[in-house]
């Protein structure tokens, strides 16, 4: 994690034990947590051989939630 990450996860931290409940603490959580699944998803992405349109389609369902 970057400085600027590890300052934002301290802050939920902060955020989470004096208003866990607050929409902010949530969003901010959320948003935290979306920015370093995309960060994997690349790394991954750009590690794996290329993906065929079908590979690709499932993994896209998979990323909506969508259930099957």
């Amino acid at each position: 994690m970057n400085n600027q990450q590890l300052k934002v996860r301290a802050r939920i931290a902060a955020l989470t034990r004096h208003h866990p409940d607050d929409q902010k603490t949530i969003d901010l959580a959320r948003d935290f947590k979306a920015e370093r699944l995309a960060e994997y998803i690349e790394r991954v992405v750009d590690a794996a051989p290329p993906l065929s349109q079908a590979q690709r389609d499932k993994l896209a369902i998979l990323l909506r939630g969508a259930v099957q």
